[in-house]
């Protein structure tokens, strides 16, 4: 008999909660853990609700599957890989969301060519890819934008100094924030 193939993960919260959804097990698949998911969507509990949120590295869903059975208005999941991009898709059809699109392929390709602002970006590479940097500074949000950045521990990161930190968690192997995104400093001067 040949190993299965796929893992499930559980969406915790909202519409679908307690629904469970197939991801390939492909190296570097890490779903975000359910006791992560809990603790940043009771972060964001009152700014799911109508967000545009784009879930860049989706790899499994976990975190736009949330986002949407919390009352997202769309999400777009970036993935590169085929089957995992493959898998999203076939999940959204199995719940019947409409107002959610995968794109598959480099999500810093995407985000070069998409400057469009999000209301929430989840950000989730995979660990050990050196995807956070380049991520972070092709990004372009509004004043008032939240992005969730999930890293290893030893990674240090420069994030853009008019994003504010609001959250933070950390465990020996990986570290958790939320930031809310200010007024970018303007060069113009008097």
């Amino acid at each position: 008999m040949s190993k299965q193939s796929h893992h499930q993960l559980r969406i915790i919260g909202g519409e679908w909660r307690s629904r469970r959804l197939r991801f390939p097990a492909i190296d570097g698949l890490r779903p975000t853990l359910d006791r992560v998911r809990e603790t940043l969507f009771n972060w964001l509990q009152h700014d799911i609700e109508g967000a545009r949120v784009l879930d860049a590295f989706a790899g499994s869903g976990a975190l736009g599957f949330e986002a949407l059975s919390r009352g997202a208005r769309e999400v777009i999941f970036l993935e590169k890989n085929p089957k995992a991009a493959i898998q999203l898709k076939e999940n959204l059809q199995t719940l019947g969301a409409g107002n959610a699109q995968v794109w598959a392929g480099d999500a810093l390709v995407w985000l070069d060519q998409n400057p469009e602002p999000y209301d929430l970006v989840f950000l989730d590479p995979p660990f050990g890819k050196e995807l956070l940097q380049p991520a972070l500074d092709r990004l372009t949000l509004l004043p008032g934008a939240l992005v969730y950045v999930e890293h290893e521990s030893n990674l240090t990161p420069v994030f853009p100094a008019h994003w504010d930190e609001y959250r933070c968690k950390s465990t020996k192997e990986f570290c958790f924030r939320l930031f809310t995104v200010g007024e970018a400093a303007t060069e113009a001067s008097e």
